[in-house]
């Protein structure tokens, strides 16, 4: 199966992806809006959409949003795709209700919605008439507290951290940063927490800040590897190399920090994966299947140790994982 990818400008910028060529639709055709691909990510997630796709013989037709920020752009996109016949449905929203809205056409059509990545607020969603069939994902509080455990392997007792968020609201970050909290509660001092909408240079910004007003401050948790970047940055135009940075993602640039003696730390999520499992759900689901209501996709923490082999892997684990989606393909 040959992918095709066409950007285009304006209002419509969007990344067509499909087999033969993007227009292809059809009962049995897959329909997938994901992140901007401004972010390595969701580069990647679309890489396992399209690797998902052509392994189960299925036509994906994928968009993507302008960039990270573009929530209005990811929701127009969506509703021009609701209006067509496909007969399943791969979201990954911007926001927990960017799309709610976009998705209300959906619901006449009975069609399968399989939810990824970040999650549509589930109140929201029955409160506008539809129900998300399938969420595969991250558990994002366990992913903190990996994070958080690395951190206590990592910094003396009782030492003062601070903590990076992503956008105010967003139901993964406020996971992410719960998990770690509650993995050092007792054992670290969080001093301060504040918000970089998931940008490199915000975060940047923020941790300079933030060492100015802690210079004895022992590390960073960061909800995602973008703004972990950005932090270490900070702390090494500060000249504080001891300072522990930790992030979350596992993308490449972040593991290449690592290997070079910057990052302390990431937890590695494996967006090829999530993105070629949506596709397995959405097999599943259109060939009748009832799937669970939750996959947990796999997670890693990737520090010096294991940087190499990790890197050599990319995009996807050194090793098996389970995959009940898999397992309904059978």
């Amino acid at each position: 199966m040959k992918i095709a990818s066409q950007f285009l400008a304006g209002a419509s910028l969007a990344v067509l992806i499909g087999t033969g060529a993007a227009q292809a639709q059809g009962a049995g055709n897959v329909a997938a809006v994901i992140k901007g691909l401004d972010n390595p990510f969701f580069q990647t997630m679309q890489q396992g959409i399209e690797g998902g796709a052509k392994a189960l013989d299925v036509k994906v037709t994928t968009q993507a949003a302008q960039n990270m920020g573009d929530a209005t752009g990811q929701a127009d996109r969506l509703s021009a795709m609701a209006l067509q016949d496909y007969g399943c449905y791969i979201v990954n929203p911007i926001s927990t209700t960017n799309l709610v809205q976009a998705l209300v056409p959906l619901a006449a059509k009975k069609v399968p919605i399989v939810n990824i990545d970040s999650q549509v607020d589930a109140d929201q969603a029955k409160a506008a008439g539809f129900e998300i069939t399938t969420y595969v994902g991250t558990d994002n509080v366990a992913a903190g507290h990996l994070a958080g455990e690395e951190m206590l392997r990592l910094v003396p007792a009782g030492s003062k951290v601070a903590l990076i968020a992503g956008i105010v609201g967003d139901l993964g970050s406020n996971a992410r940063i719960k998990g770690f909290k509650e993995a050092t509660e007792g054992k670290l001092d969080p001093v301060v927490m504040v918000s970089a909408d998931w940008d490199r240079e915000k975060a940047f910004t923020a941790a300079t800040d933030i060492l100015k007003a802690h210079p004895d401050l022992a590390g960073f948790f960061s909800a995602n590897d973008i703004m972990a970047l950005g932090v270490q940055r900070a702390v090494d135009a500060a000249g504080m190399k001891d300072v522990k940075v930790i992030g979350l993602d596992g993308i490449v640039d972040a593991m290449k920090s690592i290997e070079a003696g910057g990052l302390a730390a990431t937890v590695a999520q494996y967006p090829y994966v999530v993105g070629a499992m949506g596709v397995e759900a959405c097999k599943a689901a259109m060939a009748g299947a009832t799937l669970p209501a939750r996959v947990d996709a796999p997670v890693l923490v990737v520090n010096k140790e294991n940087v190499a082999a990790s890197l050599k892997n990319f995009p996807q684990p050194g090793g098996a994982y389970p995959d009940p989606l898999r397992d309904l393909l059978k």
